[in-house]
């Protein structure tokens, strides 16, 4: 998977280093790129599964696919902020001194 897709995921590590330092700034780009890899892994993680189910092991499949999902949270712990939308809010409540 990762050598099929090494530019996307290279470009995507660099990009999940940034939005580790700055969310608000790389959250819309974060969303964008981060369906791209999710739909790639998406896709390996079923080849994956459906393979094990094929060959008899189906009562093992669910502990693979969440093996899957962890070693992906481990190269990309951020992983599960795609998506979420950032609202800006116009309301500012300023302080007293």
């Amino acid at each position: 998977m990762l050598k099929e897709n090494e530019k996307a995921f290279d470009e995507f590590r660099a990009l999940h280093a940034n939005y580790g330092m700055d969310e608000e700034k790389y959250q819309d780009k974060f969303n964008i790129e981060g369906e791209k890899i999710l739909k790639i892994v998406n896709e390996w993680e079923n080849k994956l599964c459906s393979h094990s189910e094929k060959a008899g092991y189906a009562n093992y499949t669910g502990n693979l696919a969440e093996k899957f999902q962890t070693e992906l949270r481990s190269a990309f712990p951020l992983i599960d902020h795609v998506g979420i939308i950032s609202t800006k809010s116009t309301f500012n409540l300023k302080k007293l001194l």
